[in-house]
């Protein structure tokens, strides 16, 4: 039984930070979206087959040499189309309307005036509302057709509306936070206007990647690297239930994970989906290729290495084993999501693993196809997933950890005696930050330890030199930027009087309180 398609969005992306925002809010109207670049011919769009289109916000002006242009034919395939902020802008233009630089920009929170009571896009709202702006030029003259249905101060033409080719446009940033009724108005395009219909659920979204993957690997076998992290982890979930047994993961343990992650893993997630499970611990071979090194990119890459040999040799028993029986493992699962695909372009190609452990492909002799069944969804959907195939909270809440782990989170070299140090003061941090109910509103919290640097403390009457810990509580939706946690007082307290006492190689914690940008996430 092939599943019922979804409606289908496109998100032209005209260059900005937008387009990955907008998308995940027509999702959350539980509608799928797609993100496709402003220079893709028109025709290719349409052989998407889109229910509406979204035009993005962007930093160009559409008079700036080599701006990006909407294609006049794009709005004249019938296709509904919604215009926000430089999208809005360059609908209007391509319509015939005017834009100009009228030297009065709006940027931040803005009063926005509805003047059409008829308005589709603000049936139910007020008349007066507060949204967000970032423009300088402005539409002055909306295209034939179009009505204008709201203004502002500094631009009269600040929404329009052509419900007979049923398109609308929209000066403001309709997707960001600081439009409170930014969502509603998404909502009144995608349903009243483009008539879309709401069936992107968790339901639909496993069963169809299941009946994919299905599909793609037939009756061969396939493997999966599993790192402790949320994304393989679900990734291997959604194959194991398509193919059963036919699934090994291999889990290799280099050592450098969280306290208890890796018992988690082997206990956890086997029992949650009973997938068969190859774990390879690799400590020493680890913090053998660490030896010595303190340049972050040197880690990086020498755990890189480490992690393709691991691999590549665990990969080669599986091979063995399953053509021992007669059948061959031909497929790689990996958990790549969509920003991943959009950051990268969207390429496809052989196996790579994934780029967080900085390394290249697999050699030529275990060259396999690549299955990637998050390949079209965005964290938050991917945790929600996870809760759909039933794997543990401790899994699909799990904060975001990097593939080299606790190497990076290690100021200097990395060694048996520091990680372990540091393991204990994370473990303390996660526990109370637990306890306090704030795991998700935490994006996630490194806990980083300066090995390089001693400060001077007293510890039970006696002058001590002990290791700082930094803690980098962090919220964010996506990880390309993001604001440090107000965490409560009483809970840093507790944290820091915590570590200090029973962690006896720690006698100081202090708090990053730094943005991205400027600064990473991550320390290293």
């Amino acid at each position: 039984m092939t599943a019922e398609p979804f409606d289908t969005v496109l998100v032209v992306d005209f260059g900005a930070q937008y387009a990955q925002l907008i998308a995940r809010r027509v999702r959350e109207c539980r509608v799928f979206s797609e993100i496709v670049p402003s220079t893709m011919p028109v025709a290719e769009m349409l052989a998407k087959r889109p229910k509406a289109i979204i035009l993005s916000g962007g930093p160009a002006s559409v008079y700036a040499e080599g701006a990006p242009q909407v294609d006049a034919a794009l709005l004249e395939a019938g296709v509904p189309t919604f215009g926000i902020c430089y999208g809005f802008q360059a609908m209007a233009q391509a319509l015939g309307g005017e834009v100009r630089r009228t030297g009065q920009s709006e940027f931040g929170h803005t009063e926005l005036r509805v003047t059409e009571p008829r308005s589709t896009l603000f049936t139910g709202l007020p008349e007066s509302m507060s949204v967000w702006m970032s423009h300088g030029d402005s539409v002055w003259t909306a295209p034939t057709g179009f009505v204008v249905t709201a203004e502002s101060d500094r631009a009269h033409v600040a929404a329009f509306e052509d419900l007979t080719r049923r398109h609308a446009g929209v000066q403001f940033h309709p997707e960001v936070v600081h439009t409170p009724h930014g969502q509603k108005v998404l909502e009144h395009f995608l349903y009243d206007l483009a008539g879309c219909r709401p069936t992107w659920t968790m339901v639909n979204i496993v069963d169809e990647q299941v009946e994919r993957v299905r599909a793609q690997i037939g009756g061969k076998r396939a493997i999966c690297g599993l790192s402790g992290g949320v994304d393989s982890a679900v990734a291997a979930a959604v194959v194991q239930r398509a193919i059963g047994d036919r699934l090994t993961c291999v889990f290799v343990d280099h050592g450098l994970l969280r306290k208890g992650e890796a018992e988690q893993v082997e206990r956890d997630f086997v029992a949650s989906t009973g997938v068969r499970l190859k774990v390879v611990d690799a400590t020493d071979q680890f913090l053998g290729a660490l030896a010595g090194l303190t340049d972050p990119e040197d880690k990086r890459k020498a755990i890189g290495r480490q992690f393709i040999r691991v691999f590549e040799q665990a990969a080669r028993e599986v091979v063995a084993e399953s053509e021992a029986h007669g059948e061959s493992v031909e497929f790689l699962v990996q958990g790549t999501l969509y920003p991943d695909v959009v950051e990268s372009g969207g390429g496809e190609g052989a196996a790579n693993i994934k780029s967080h452990h900085n390394v290249g492909g697999l050699p030529d002799d275990l060259q396999f196809a690549l299955v990637e069944p998050l390949r079209t969804l965005f964290k938050d959907e991917v945790r929600r997933v996870g809760e759909e195939l039933g794997l543990p909270p401790e899994i699909v809440w799990r904060q975001p950890f990097p593939g080299p782990g606790l190497g990076i989170r290690i100021i200097g070299e990395v060694t048996a005696d520091r990680l372990a140090v540091l393991r204990e003061a994370d473990a303390i941090a996660r526990e109370e930050l637990s306890a306090a109910g704030l795991d998700r509103d935490i994006w996630q919290c490194p806990v980083v330890l300066l090995g390089d640097v001693r400060s001077v403390g007293v510890q039970g009457d006696e002058r001590t030199y002990g290791h700082p810990v930094v803690l980098r509580p962090v919220s964010s939706e996506d990880a390309m930027t993001a604001d440090w946690t107000r965490i409560p007082y009483d809970v840093l307290a507790r944290i820091s009087t915590r570590i200090t006492n029973e962690v006896r190689e720690v006698n100081r914690v202090v708090l990053d309180v730094t943005s991205k940008p400027p600064g990473t996430i991550e320390w290293e």
